[in-house]
C-alpha cells in the first residue's frame, strides 16, 4: 500500500498547524518511572498529563473517545514490555495489561479513558515497587515465590515448595518469612485469594469452578477463605464490581 501521498499531506497539516509530537526521550522518562516504581513520581507525571493530555498526541481517530481508547491501548502494551524488562513476570505484565484494555474498552467518555490512564500507570508503578522489593531477596525465596504462582491450582503446602528448593521446610519457613514478612502459607492463600478477585471481576466462571481451579477442597472452604479475606462472599465481590444482570443464574452462587 502506497501512503506516501497520504504521510506527505499529514506532514503539511503538521507543519501548517504548528503540531509538536512529545519528544521521546521526555516520554520514556515517564515510562522509566513507572519501571523503576516511583509511585510518587508517577502520580506526578499524571497530574501533569491531565493537563495536557492532548498536547504532542497524533489524531488517531477522528472520534474523540475512539483517539483515547487506542492512545490508550499503545501506552499499556509499551508499559507492559517496559516493566518486563524491568523484571516483572511476562504473564502479570501481559494479563495486567489486558484488563485494563478490556476496562477501556467499556469507556463511555473520552475523560473516563483519561483518568483509566492514572489508575493503569499507578497499578504498574506499585507492583515494580514490589518487584524491586522482591529482587532484593534470596533465590530461594524468588524461586519460592515464583513456584507458589505456578502451581496455584495445587494443594500448595510449605513441605512442597521446601522440596522444590531442596531445603529443610522449617529453613525455608524462617527465611521466607524473615525476607517477605508473611508466612508461606498465608503468601500461598494470599496468592490463591487476590487471584480469585480477579477472576471473579474479570470472567463468568462460576465460583465452584474458580474453587477448584485455585486447589479449594470445596466450594464452602474457599468461600469462608474468601470471606475472611475480603470482608465479602465471593458473590458479593463479584456483584460489587461487575453487572450481575449479566451473569449466568450458576454464576449466581454464594
Amino acid at each position: 500500500m502506497d501512503t506516501n501521498k497520504e504521510l506527505n499531506y499529514r506532514l503539511f497539516v503538521q507543519i501548517e498547524e504548528d503540531f509538536q509530537r512529545t519528544e521521546i526521550s521526555s516520554e520514556f522518562a515517564r515510562y522509566d518511572d513507572i519501571k523503576n516504581g516511583d509511585v510518587e513520581k508517577v502520580r506526578a507525571d499524571f497530574a501533569d498529563i491531565r493537563q495536557h493530555y492532548y498536547e504532542g498526541k497524533g489524531t488517531l481517530s477522528d472520534q474523540l473517545l475512539r483517539n483515547n481508547q487506542y492512545h490508550f491501548v499503545i501506552g499499556a502494551g509499551i508499559i507492559a514490555r517496559i516493566c518486563i524488562d524491568g523484571g516483572m513476570a511476562h504473564n502479570i505484565a501481559y494479563t495486567l495489561s489486558d484488563i485494563y484494555i478490556r476496562r477501556c474498552d467499556r469507556c463511555q467518555t473520552p475523560e473516563e479513558v483519561i483518568e483509566l490512564t492514572g489508575a493503569l500507570m499507578l497499578d504498574f508503578a506499585e507492583r515494580m515497587r514490589e518487584v524491586r522489593k522482591t529482587n532484593s531477596v534470596s533465590l530461594h525465596v524468588r524461586r519460592t515465590v515464583d513456584f507458589i504462582y505456578r502451581n496455584l491450582g495445587t494443594n500448595l503446602t510449605l513441605e512442597a515448595a521446601a522440596a522444590h528448593e531442596k531445603l529443610n521446610p522449617s529453613y525455608l519457613s524462617r527465611l521466607f518469612a524473615k525476607e517477605m514478612n508473611i508466612p508461606v502459607k498465608a503468601y500461598i492463600l494470599k496468592a490463591k485469594l487476590t487471584t480469585a478477585q480477579n477472576i471473579l471481576v474479570f470472567s463468568d466462571f462460576p465460583i465452584s469452578e474458580i474453587a477448584a481451579s485455585l486447589g479449594f477442597s470445596s466450594q464452602s472452604a474457599f468461600s469462608a477463605a474468601f470471606r475472611n479475606f475480603s470482608g465479602m462472599t465471593p458473590f458479593q465481590y463479584r456483584s460489587r464490581y461487575t453487572d450481575v444482570s449479566t451473569l449466568h443464574p450458576s454464576q449466581k452462587t454464594i
